[in-house]
């Protein structure tokens, strides 16, 4: 019985060595598939495109062009020779010179002589074995680059890119195939340019994914910048405060990510980190959008769609009239018996009455601008002078001042009532619902807490959660420091001035003694200087003055 007979496994070497030359191929397509799916840096990636394909067909040059959008035209974006040992564009420091190639001719007719528009028109690749033997392009660029540098071109491959919807991306051209045996240059062979072909359609749909990526991205971006405008035409101090709190909440976190002490050693930021903080911070008061102007701009105490301060004003002057004509009565009253000394006497009376009335109107009129404390008995003397009466209109006696005005001119701190102060309060909360409805994707998950948080206390007794410092990230506890420091050196505020260095600084170590900010971060702040570099870049010059850390409490 003979034997059965297998086929001979005696492969040839020339079978084998290109089994492996495929088989390296597909594993190269597979490597730059992996960076096209995990690198988002758009220029090491085309490099890596061109370089991929130089590889596998053993091109000695290389040329990728992109779309230029402003003037429809090839631009020569990354040119790379190993012989002229040439690498121009892309990652290198050497820029490339070499004008674009238009896409269309002056009539209109789209180009079809240069060889890449020609590619990149009819979305067709071009395989030229012999470029001085070929007749159906302009090479005249080509053979000055060869004369100029010394260089014989031979083989051309210019395969165009395009994305999965037909999108021109690119072109992509090899020059001189080159055999690895003679080391001379030959044809780009068909298999060459099925491969290259692949490459092309894997990156160009690799690429138009991560512009994709970056158009929406910039779009989500403009859109913060949209409502952060609308924020800045309804309150143009609000608009700046939403600028500045996120360059100084990076400023901050910066700082806490260089430490290598204290609690907050361990604290480090990717860069997915850092936009995560940095989106939070410009949408940390976007609920303002929605808080009525006249709170948010409120200038004095009495102010509503105007100052009612005004309206006081006109009542002290009525008093004084009627002060005037009660005098004049009296004297006439008197007649004949009215001597000089007693009208004298009434003269004087009069204007000691009047002295009076304007001390008491100049101090409403101060009262009416916002401080830090006013104190208890200025409230007091608020009270008293509201118990005045003046005759209104109608001829009825009245209180100088209402309750609500009298509520209002004795605030203690800044401008808004309890009321007011509720409504603006409740910013925060708008803000949470608006960035909760947002899809966020897992990179920014949380926007909406670090955003959310700015107003919460580390004693538990901020708002709108009632939050603890165990329950707060530290960029969530940053974010409260950015957001004090910012306001309290804003020079642009309607119902206040902008504190001085040293003033900020003991205001915000006021709010450590009172266990209303993280202390590791205000030590951290302190300790790095974060408050100099800020000033330097956002404060008026009148306001940096030299920080004596000793005199501050808690700054130490």
């Amino acid at each position: 019985m003979n034997a059965p007979e297998f086929p001979s496994t005696n492969v040839p070497a020339q079978a084998m060595d290109k089994q492996r030359d495929i088989s390296y191929r597909l594993d190269q397509l597979t490597e730059l598939s992996r960076a096209l799916g995990n690198s988002r840096d758009i220029p090491r990636l085309l490099e890596r495109i061109l370089l991929t394909a130089k590889d596998i067909t053993r091109a000695d040059g290389g040329t990728l062009y992109r779309i230029d959008d402003s003037d429809h035209s090839l631009m020569f974006y990354i040119s790379i020779n190993d012989t002229l040992r040439m690498h121009q564009g892309g990652t290198s420091a050497e820029p490339i010179s070499i004008p674009n190639i238009a896409l269309t001719l002056p009539d209109g007719q789209p180009n079809l002589s240069a060889v890449a528009a020609y590619a990149a028109n009819t979305r067709k690749s071009v395989n030229i074995a012999d470029v001085y033997q070929a007749t159906d392009f302009n090479f005249n660029g080509m053979r000055l680059f060869d004369e100029k540098y010394g260089y014989q071109s031979k083989s051309f491959l210019t395969v165009p890119m395009q994305d999965h919807e037909g999108e021109l991306v690119g072109v992509l051209q090899l020059v001189n195939a080159i055999d690895p045996v003679t080391g001379e240059a030959e044809p780009f062979s068909e298999t060459d340019r099925h491969f290259i072909e692949a490459l092309a359609s894997q990156a160009a749909i690799a690429m138009a994914n991560q512009q994709l990526i970056l158009r929406l991205e910039s779009l989500f971006e403009g859109l913060i910048k949209l409502i952060n405008v609308g924020i800045g035409e309804k309150s143009p101090h609000t608009g700046r405060h939403c600028e500045h709190v996120p360059e100084l909440a990076m400023m901050i976190a910066e700082a806490v990510h260089d430490t290598t002490e204290g609690p907050l050693a361990g604290f480090r930021m990717t860069e997915a980190d850092r936009r995560e903080l940095w989106v939070a911070g410009l949408l940390h008061d976007c609920g303002k959008i929605g808080t009525p102007t006249h709170i948010v701009e409120k200038a004095t105490k009495m102010e509503t769609i105007f100052d009612r301060i005004h309206l006081i004003d006109t009542r002290f002057e009525v008093i004084k009239r009627d002060a005037e004509i009660r005098v004049l009565h009296e004297k006439l009253a008197l007649g004949p018996a009215l001597t000089p000394q007693h009208g004298a006497e009434l003269d004087a009376r009069l204007q000691a009455e009047l002295a009076q009335l304007d001390d008491e109107r100049d101090f409403l009129r101060r009262s009416n601008f916002g401080t830090e404390g006013m104190r208890a008995e200025d409230q007091q003397r608020v009270l008293d002078i509201a118990a005045r009466h003046w005759r209104g209109p109608d001829g009825q006696l009245r209180p100088l001042l209402d309750e609500e005005e009298a509520g209002n001119l004795r605030i203690r701190a800044g401008t808004l009532n309890d009321a007011e102060r509720q409504i603006i309060n409740n910013h925060i909360v708008v803000t949470i619902k608006m960035l909760e409805s947002l899809p966020w994707p897992k990179q920014l998950r949380n926007v909406t807490e670090y955003a959310g948080g700015h107003h919460e206390r580390v004693d538990g007794k901020g708002y709108p959660r009632g939050l603890t410092r165990e329950q707060m990230s530290v960029p969530a506890r940053i974010m409260a420091v950015a957001d004090i420091f910012e306001a309290v050196t804003a020079a642009d505020r309607p119902y206040k001035r902008g504190n001085t260095l040293n003033e900020a600084i003991d205001i915000l170590s006021g709010f450590k003694a009172r266990n209303h900010i993280d202390p590791d971060v205000f030590d951290i702040f302190i300790r790095n200087k974060v408050y100099q570099r800020y000033a330097e870049q956002f404060m008026h010059a009148s306001q940096i003055d030299e920080v004596d850390l000793s005199k501050i409490s808690g700054a130490a």
